[in-house]
């Protein structure tokens, strides 16, 4: 297991979506589990559903290959809420392509819902 398993989730869901897998499998933790309920609400991802092996449990994963790059953002930078241009230029294709995962004091969200609602927050990754 790695250490950081926001990066590790990344690179499991880019590597599952390379070789056409129709799933996958990946630990479980709160912080992973709002990653992927925001990916499944932009349509990135299918079904998660929750697995207990009886040492934390793990999440399985319906990849639906819509996935073309799905990466960490290391360091996590702070955002603010006017800053998100910026940030989808570094590291989007184009500006209404792929999102930005976000967290910030209301949960884990993309960049998109963060700019509604006119949050800052930290950077944790991206995927188009």
């Amino acid at each position: 297991m790695s250490k950081d398993l926001v990066s590790g989730l990344f690179t499991t869901l880019q590597n599952n979506e390379m070789v056409r897998n129709g799933e996958c499998i990946y630990y479980a933790s709160k912080l992973i589990g709002e990653i992927l309920k925001a990916l499944q609400r932009h349509g990135y991802i299918g079904a998660i559903e929750y697995i207990e092996d009886g040492r934390g449990g793990k999440f399985r994963i319906q990849l639906l290959g819509r996935i073309n790059r799905a990466a960490p953002v290391r360091p996590r930078f702070s955002v603010k809420k006017d800053e998100y241009e910026k940030w989808e230029r570094q590291f989007l294709p184009s500006k209404d392509i792929g999102i930005l995962i976000v967290t910030t004091s209301q949960g884990v969200m993309s960049h998109r819902e963060a700019k509604e609602k006119e949050l800052g927050g930290k950077l944790l990754g991206y995927v188009y």
